[in-house]
């Protein structure tokens, strides 16, 4: 069983930064995919950037590369997402999801997720 919380949202203009947190309880984050997924206010929920906390490369989609970094501090049990040049089409709630070990076929699959935050928004203003 792994709990999620979300935090770190807020209200920004265009060329902004902010730096979401994902915090885990109940258990250690270790052989989890964790990914930040995203859904704006009509639109579908996308994933846009993962990381396996055993250790390894990041993960992104277009959306993200370039501006958001993904990062898991292990000592806080903790993964991060910092947002820089943040665009009004940023404007979304964002999720943390944890996947219940390894799994196989696309990563931002939000099917493949077991575990999910209750989300923290994100409005950028032009």
């Amino acid at each position: 069983q792994v709990h999620l919380v979300e935090t770190g949202g807020g209200s920004v203009q265009a060329g902004g930064s902010l730096k979401l947190s994902c915090t885990a309880s109940k258990t250690t984050l270790w052989r989890n995919w964790v990914t930040w997924f995203r859904q704006p206010p009509e639109g579908e929920r996308e994933g846009i950037a993962a990381i396996w906390a055993a250790g390894g490369s990041p993960v992104y989609n277009d959306t993200a590369k370039g501006r958001f970094t993904i990062s898991l501090d292990k000592d806080k049990n903790t993964v991060y997402l910092e947002m820089n040049n943040l665009k009004p089409e940023d404007t979304a709630l964002y999720y943390c999801a944890a996947t219940n070990g390894l799994i196989t076929g696309w990563l931002f699959d939000r099917s493949k997720y077991t575990y999910w935050g209750q989300g923290t928004q994100v409005t950028v203003s032009s």
